[in-house]
């Protein structure tokens, strides 16, 4: 670790985060319009001759390197997004998912640092001008960066090992600038993850976006986890040792991170940390009243003694009440084919709109398929089984779609169906085979109270 002496090669004017809105839109457009270049130049090299298969792979490739650069660099709501559909690269066919799969994983934990210089400004201004005297030692380097603010490691004055998140400077400016012009080019990256409603997911983060910003808001949130999950054996949710608006200060978790296992781990770990997410997303909101909405690698670890620690709890759902109840019984009328029941309840929770004259076999067989994972005691999540969800989905000209397309989906429950798409995308990558039903049968209110 380094003392707290200032750089004296740090620049003063060398921001954390781009700033200027002219910039960043810039730097946005860039994306669509150098995707749409190169297709176009792939289009005449395909007509000189080349292999068809070798010309898009290499367009892919190229795009995916573009996308990481300007989203990475950018950070702010452009990384955010970027950090949000990494978890869907699970649905993204095997033919072009290589290069985008590269990029957007290296997104969940990857961006340029900002200056020791600036960072401690930031320190003094949240923290007060004697700072340094509440830790016994700063580590200068950012340990990881993120979207909206990067993580350092230190000592706190009572030789606690602390994680000490820092917001950087024209964050909030630069969330609600990317989050605006990203949505100008919504229906383009869909093409990145079909099957994926990106339009609704940049809404979602617009809206968040204030809640996320205040990290007293943050630590409020990990308090509420830490105590419900405190002394669990499957799990790990650090404690939170100070907080101010732009700088979050919590215990120190020596872990490997879950992109780790993803990439090599072997297939009895995979299925174990398969097993605790699933079990960690259905029952925070019994035993804490919240959703941790997050779901993406960067977010959690697995420590030496094989607990899952979970890590950023800047977005959350309130669930007070726990997971809805409709939504286990819909589930299980799903499973068990109950079509007719199955229409009503959609109906009475506004699901269906009043006058759409869908038929209950074709919103069946719609959803069924996704309730496949509680057929069995257990099941193999795989990327293959997601890619087939996704193209049924996402194939407009098919029935799927146009019922898709027809149903509604309730503001309240967005952030609900967005974690467990996400969750499931995780499972996918890890290619875990879990309990799914035994979990959703503890957890899920309604779910085991409505078989027959």
């Amino acid at each position: 670790m380094t003392d707290f002496r200032d750089r004296s090669d740090d620049r003063d004017d060398d921001p954390g985060i781009p700033r200027r809105t002219a910039a960043r839109t810039a730097k946005l457009a860039s994306l669509p319009l150098g995707i749409a270049g190169r297709a176009v130049g792939g289009w005449g090299r395909r007509l000189t001759g080349q292999n068809a298969k070798d010309v898009n792979a290499a367009l892919s490739a190229k795009a995916a390197e573009q996308l990481f650069e300007v989203l990475g660099t950018l950070k702010g709501g452009a990384m955010k997004f970027g950090q949000a559909l990494s978890v869907f690269e699970a649905a993204v066919p095997d033919e072009m998912a290589a290069p985008y799969r590269d990029a957007l994983t290296r997104l969940q934990s990857a961006a340029p640092p900002m200056p020791a210089r600036q960072t401690h400004r930031m320190l003094a201004e949240q923290l007060g001008r004697s700072w340094r005297q509440r830790f016994a030692d700063f580590d200068d380097a950012p340990t990881a960066s993120a979207s909206i603010g990067q993580v350092h490691r230190g000592v706190w004055h009572d030789g606690r090992e602390v994680a000490i998140k820092v917001q950087y400077p024209g964050a909030d400016e630069a969330l609600r600038s990317d989050l605006r012009q990203l949505q100008r080019f919504s229906r383009l990256f869909q093409a990145l993850v079909p099957g994926t409603d990106v339009k609704p997911l940049l809404a979602e983060l617009a809206a968040r976006m204030d809640e996320e910003l205040d990290y007293r808001h943050e630590a409020d949130n990990q308090r509420t986890f830490a105590r419900a999950f405190d002394g669990d054996e499957q799990f790990l949710i650090p404690k939170v040792v100070a907080s101010a608006p732009k700088v979050l200060i919590t215990e120190w978790v020596s872990a490997t991170p879950l992109g780790k296992i993803i990439a090599g781990g072997d297939t009895e770990t995979r299925n174990v940390v398969g097993r605790q997410l699933a079990e960690f997303h259905y029952s925070s909101p019994a035993r804490a009243g919240l959703l941790h909405s997050d779901p993406h690698p960067g977010n959690f670890m697995i420590v030496d003694d094989g607990r899952l620690a979970v890590i950023d709890f800047g977005a959350v759902a309130e669930l007070p009440n726990g997971i809805p109840r409709h939504l286990g019984e819909m589930t299980r009328l799903a499973l068990e084919g109950r079509s007719a029941e199955l229409m009503d309840l959609l109906r009475t929770n506004g699901f269906i709109r009043p006058g759409n004259d869908l038929q209950a076999e074709d919103v069946l067989a719609y959803l069924a398929p996704f309730t496949e994972p509680l057929a069995t005691e257990t099941f193999h999540f795989t990327r293959k089984w997601m890619q087939r969800q996704a193209m049924r989905v996402g194939d407009s000209r098919g029935q799927d779609f146009r019922i898709g397309r027809s149903l509604n989906l309730p503001p309240e429950y967005l952030m609900i169906h967005r974690v467990t798409a996400g969750s499931t995308g995780i499972l996918c990558q890890l290619g875990a085979e879990i309990p799914a039903r035994a979990i959703v049968e503890r957890w899920q209110p309604g779910f085991a109270d409505t078989a027959i």
